[in-house]
């Protein structure tokens, strides 16, 4: 409960700082742990609609378990605002990895940022 609520408080913090700045360009970048199995092809997550109304912006933390041909073959959210991890966990999993000898497991971090024209 705490970690969720860190998370929460984070998402609350960024969106606060964003409409400060001001907001007009949503946008959001993914990344994978260094030295794990590469990724061949991405989808991005769209940017749900009332996380744009809201300004909400932040991270989202996604494990994703890969099968040996590189298929996603679950997901489970580690972290992230409420309004983008359904969109994130979406994406990952039309994401398609290097083939490995055996399933393995990796974290995926999603970036929203609101940003001022």
């Amino acid at each position: 409960m705490k970690s969720e609520w860190k998370w929460f408080t984070r998402g609350v913090t960024a969106a606060a700082i964003g409409l400060c700045l001001g907001t007009g360009i949503f946008g959001q970048s993914a990344t994978t742990d260094e030295g794990k199995r590469k990724v061949k092809s991405k989808v991005s997550p769209a940017y749900p609609e009332l996380a744009k109304r809201m300004s909400v912006s932040g991270k989202v933390k996604i494990e994703v378990v890969i099968t040996p041909d590189g298929r996603v073959k679950s997901t489970r959210v580690i972290g992230g605002h409420p309004l983008l991890v359904q969109a994130c966990q979406d994406a990952v999993k039309e994401w398609k990895f290097a083939s490995a000898s055996e399933e393995s497991t990796q974290i995926v971090e999603f970036e929203f940022s609101a940003s001022g024209n």
